[in-house]
């Protein structure tokens, strides 16, 4: 059985890119089969973990998993040898281009001037009670930085260009001798582009983003529970260097209901009968989430009694039918008596014997307990 890809990385569920990016470096570091040759159980962590980058890497795959778990990303992250996308690899350079290019000579420095993906962003975004269970459509104003429009997001004045850095010749690296190892860094001047930029774009400022707000809308669906996330690919930050836009995820928080608890597509409630109620039967109106119903007590009920309402519960999500609504009694005891209720109280106690016993269950155990 395979772990939880977050437990092998030994991430959060809400960890950010760069955190799952780095919680991989540091073991793919310690496992990688270069570093313990001949050790079969290195190998394996090191392909676990490869497979797990693989998933929570990737905004699409990663919100598959979140919701579907393993079942969600059948065959790995899309048909590596191992049962993982081995695509994983090209960011090899990425990943650990500042030990092996600068230990080899290779260009980790230059790995800076490529392509980045933009930045995931979050939105919370708090429902009512009812929203949660029957779904509404939201605005959720969204602040991000996106490409800039005048410049293209090249960080150049319109009609102007960049020059060659002079410091490294437009190469964004500079090379060191030291010993028999020739060590490669990033060019300081130019931060590893190449290039200057002599005539930045008066909007920008040169940094080829904006920050602007905008306004997403969240179509929130029936039945999601707190925490439950949404998933908008491309909507997150702009790429720099031409890279794609980051995700954006709406989390949803739903608030409590005055007398609702609900457990996942079940809903529960206490509600107050007299003791002549259950003693006598009843007819008596108990709330739902849309209208009353009405519920009969038979006569004998216990406090304590529970009573299955079905399909009066929240509906499934993405799926049909709703869940149920359990309703446990409670005998009222009247505070305060009239002088003929205590006579008729008197007489009738003289008629009526009950086995103190104490018993103490929660509300939820003894639906279990009877429902199973």
């Amino acid at each position: 059985m395979k772990r939880d890809y977050y437990e092998v990385l030994g991430v959060s569920r809400t960890a950010g890119d760069q955190e799952i990016k780095s919680a991989y470096r540091k073991l793919a570091l310690q496992y990688h089969p270069d570093r313990n040759p001949g050790n079969p159980e290195s190998e394996e962590r090191f392909k676990e973990c490869s497979e797990a980058y693989a998933i929570l890497a990737d905004g699409e795959k990663r919100a598959r998993y979140d919701r579907f778990g393993h079942a969600g990303v059948t065959g790995g992250a899309g048909g590596g040898p191992g049962g993982f996308d081995t695509t994983v690899f090209t960011d090899f350079q990425d990943i650990f281009g500042d030990i092996f290019g600068d230990m080899f000579g290779g260009q980790g420095g230059r790995g800076r001037t490529r392509a980045q993906r933009g930045a995931d962003l979050r939105e919370d975004l708090s429902l009512e009670f009812e929203e949660a269970v029957f779904g509404v459509t939201q605005q959720v104003q969204v602040r991000r930085l996106e490409e800039c429009g005048p410049c293209k997001g090249s960080g150049v004045a319109p009609g102007k260009a960049p020059i060659n850095c002079t410091t490294c010749g437009g190469r964004g690296q500079m090379r060191y001798q030291q010993g028999f190892f020739s060590i490669t860094r990033a060019c300081s001047t130019c931060g590893g582009s190449g290039r200057l930029i002599v005539d930045p774009c008066t909007t920008c400022r040169g940094q080829g983003r904006v920050t602007r707000e905008r306004v997403v809308t969240v179509k929130v669906p029936a039945g999601v529970e707190e925490g439950a996330r949404i998933l908008y690919s491309g909507e997150g930050e702009a790429g720099v260097f031409g890279g794609p836009p980051g995700d954006l995820y709406i989390v949803l928080h739903a608030k409590e209901h005055s007398f609702f608890e609900r457990e996942g597509k079940n809903l529960y409630c206490v509600v107050p009968i007299s003791f002549s109620q259950a003693a006598l039967g009843a007819e008596i109106q108990v709330p739902t989430l849309e209208d009353d119903y009405t519920l009969r007590i038979q006569e004998g009920t216990q406090t304590g009694s529970i009573f299955k309402l079905k399909n009066q519960g929240v509906p499934v999500l993405n799926g049909r039918g709703r869940g149920d609504l359990f309703v446990e009694v409670k005998v009222q005891t009247p505070a305060k008596l009239s002088k003929r209720q205590r006579e008729l109280m008197q007489e009738l106690h003289t008629t009526i014997s009950v086995e103190n016993k104490p018993v103490s269950r929660s509300l939820l155990n003894k639906v279990k307990e009877i429902f199973g």
